[in-house]
């Protein structure tokens, strides 16, 4: 994953070098491709070996570290106790600066050798073997003292970007625990079921496959038989379980807290959720931010300017009748300081840690690319149905004529007992006590494009539109309230009306209010709903704009011209779609970034999207926004912090005035401060 995140490995700051084992890494990645069953096996046993070795080696490098500084203070004490001629005095000075150093001098050879030369190992290198050499010039000071510190200090550097490194790895693959290990099958033998244990890939549509308390749920399908509770914080970031029943989809990914379940899938292993959250955390850092790729063009460009430029403080000022000795000094200072490990390791780290953070919350990032955007959104559109309202008809109120609420509801209710019409279940829903309550009914007759017409012990009951007022001869009126409305005439008197309406999400006016401080321009609703139901929603959401009675078509219009107004106005920020259903595809596609309702949401809608809200919660979209800009706030303080401390130090360099103490501060004590830094966005 880390090269997929286009973050540079411990040795690698981004000048330009690579190791030899990406080039492995990225043939091991095409053989994943052809043989990529035996992969997901091999690869989990890889990634354990990895993070042993990634253990044992910081381990090792801890023991290393406080070798070498015992043994620099020994040389030190020996420097000053016992007049060694000079040559001798670099011997004992040698004992810990190869300790320390043979890592950093073996890479600067392989990138000699290689072709690529310029990276931070051979800056390292040429800096402190010049130090050493210096003190045999004639009236030089010895600096092996120096020499050796920047080595070890270099090292200490790199420990501390090892640590912020695996870090910010853990934050995006604590994702990976999701991957299911097994599915237990229900296999027909002999006139009796048998379990049988197979590889999730291994489980066809329509099969039915067992999941026991404590077990991870191996494929998207539909609850047979069974009921339990699902811990599904690693999928949406929402720690309360959620209770699952007969009848109910669960989705792959989640654990299963209590009872067994039988489970029929409805999905292949490849296009189930699990599958498509993986495959989305892997790719997430195929795009890079625009921080990034600027620093990885700066990088290769910086950095043969100043080697150039050191050999021009090294020369030219000897040539005009200086001092050798002090201007080969000021060269390698002038190289220490040089080296951009500082912005090429944090800024990286910074989006990396941030598309963590934000994985953990339930929002998913397909890369830091989309970060950028996401922290410059100014228009917010978003669909209706499923994203801000639940897409569930409930009866919202009852307003009898004659009788009373409860009575008319209970009529309503068994006359849509049969119906299969999301009215009808809205009603059932309302009163559920009619399964029980013993009335009779009978003489049900459903009349198409009106309603449904029944007797409910003696009585006839019409249930329907004001067609089917009309047709009975029943005098209805409107009503006042904005929803879906449901007459009701009792032997073909008008008795009063029902109002029906998808119930709006409980975060949904919270969002809205948040989405505006976070400083969004314009909320704009877009739905194929009427408009007065439009009207009403927007209302109570307090939406600066809607636009009901859309086709997919109208949508993807209206947001091309919302973008084109932005365009031509020069207002900041980008336009932002909310989606979850299969016909906001090709809006969330055509939006400056889309952003789909991934718990609920379809699978088009997610895979047009830029970042994937988990839980089906708007509440979700101002945290992501949040996150996206305290990272770039992040990038950008590293960016400055980094770059102003080393300008500074380069001309004192150049002028003389700066120490080799104060050049290794700038290296690597800049890139120190710059990780510690980065991994604030672990936090956000």
């Amino acid at each position: 994953m880390e090269h997929s995140c286009e973050h540079p490995h411990h040795g690698h700051c981004g000048c330009g070098h690579h190791h030899e084992h990406e080039h492995e890494h990225e043939h091991h990645h095409e053989h994943h491709h052809e043989h990529e069953h035996h992969h997901e096996h091999h690869h989990e046993h890889e990634h354990e070996h990895h993070h042993e070795h990634e253990h044992e080696g910081s381990g090792r490098q801890v023991y290393v570290l406080i070798g070498a500084a015992a043994l620099l203070l020994v040389a030190v004490f020996i420097e000053h106790q016992f007049c060694l001629p000079t040559w001798q005095l670099l011997l004992v000075y040698l004992v810990p600066y190869l300790i320390v150093g043979h890592d950093t001098l073996r890479e600067a050879w392989e990138g000699i050798r290689e072709g690529e030369p310029f990276n931070e190992h051979l800056l390292m290198s040429v800096a402190t073997i010049g130090a050493l050499c210096i003190g045999f010039l004639p009236g030089a000071d010895t600096e092996f003292p120096e020499a050796v510190f920047v080595m070890l200090f270099f090292q200490v550097g790199e420990l501390f970007e090892g640590y912020a490194e695996g870090k910010s790895r853990e934050s995006i693959s604590h994702l990976m625990d999701i991957r299911p290990d097994v599915a237990h099958v229900m296999v027909e033998r002999d006139g009796s079921n048998e379990i049988q244990d197979v590889h999730p890939e291994e489980v066809g549509i329509g099969q039915t496959i067992v999941v026991r308390a404590g077990e991870k749920i191996p494929l998207d399908g539909v609850i047979v038989e069974g009921r339990s509770s699902l811990n599904t914080v690693a999928l949406t970031g929402e720690s309360a379980p959620r209770e699952v029943v007969e009848g109910d989809e669960v989705i792959s990914g989640c654990v299963n807290l209590s009872g067994m379940l039988k489970v029929r899938t409805t999905k292949s292993f490849g296009e189930s959720t699990v599958a498509k959250i993986l495959e989305l955390v892997e790719h997430a850092g195929d795009h890079k931010s625009k921080s990034e790729a600027f620093i990885t063009r700066f990088a290769r460009v910086y950095t043969p300017i100043v080697v150039l430029a050191a050999v021009v403080i090294a020369t030219v000022p000897v040539l005009l009748g200086g001092s050798f000795a002090v201007w080969l000094y000021r060269a390698l200072m002038f190289l220490v300081v040089s080296c951009p490990c500082a912005l090429v390791l944090s800024v990286p780290l910074t989006f990396f840690g941030g598309i963590g953070s934000a994985s953990r919350k339930g929002v998913l990032i397909k890369g830091s690319s989309y970060m950028d955007v996401l922290a410059k959104i100014g228009t917010i559109v978003m669909d209706k149905t499923g994203t801000l309202t639940h897409g569930q008809f409930v009866v919202e109120a009852v307003h009898p004529d004659q009788f009373d609420e409860h009575h008319l509801l209970h009529l309503a209710a068994h006359v849509e007992h049969y119906s299969t019409h999301p009215i009808g279940a809205a009603l059932r829903d309302a009163f559920p006590e009619e399964a029980t309550d013993g009335c009779r009914v009978t003489d049900v007759e459903e009349v198409a494009g009106q309603g449904v017409k029944a007797r409910v012990g003696d009585r006839l009951v019409c249930v329907g539109n004001t067609k089917m007022m009309d047709a009975v001869g029943a005098h209805w009126h409107d009503c006042h309230q904005a929803g879906t409305i449901i007459h009701v005439a009792i032997d073909r008197q008008y008795a009063g009306h029902i109002v029906i309406n998808d119930r709006v999400k409980d975060d949904a006016a919270a969002a809205i209010q948040a989405l505006k401080s976070e400083g969004a321009a314009k909320i704009v609703m877009l739905t194929g709903d009427r408009k007065e139901v439009a009207a009403h929603v927007a209302a109570q959401l307090g939406l600066d704009e809607y636009h009901a009675e859309l086709m997919p078509q109208d949508k993807v219009s209206l947001v091309e011209q919302m973008i084109e107004e932005r365009r031509k106005s020069g207002a900041d920020g980008f336009v932002a779609f909310v989606g979850d259903g299969i016909n906001d595809a090709p809006v969330l596609a055509r939006a400056d970034i889309g952003i789909a309702m991934g718990g609920l949401g379809s699978d088009a809608a997610i895979e047009a999207a830029d970042v994937v809200l988990m839980d089906d919660q708007p509440s979700k979209l101002p945290v992501a926004i949040d996150i996206a800009r305290r990272t770039l706030t992040i990038a950008r303080q590293n960016v400055l912090f980094a770059i102003g401390v080393k300008v500074a130090v380069l001309v004192l360099a150049a002028l003389g005035i700066a120490t080799m103490w104060l050049a290794v501060f700038a290296d690597v004590g800049v890139t120190v401060l710059a990780v510690l830094n980065a991994m604030r966005t672990l936090k956000c």
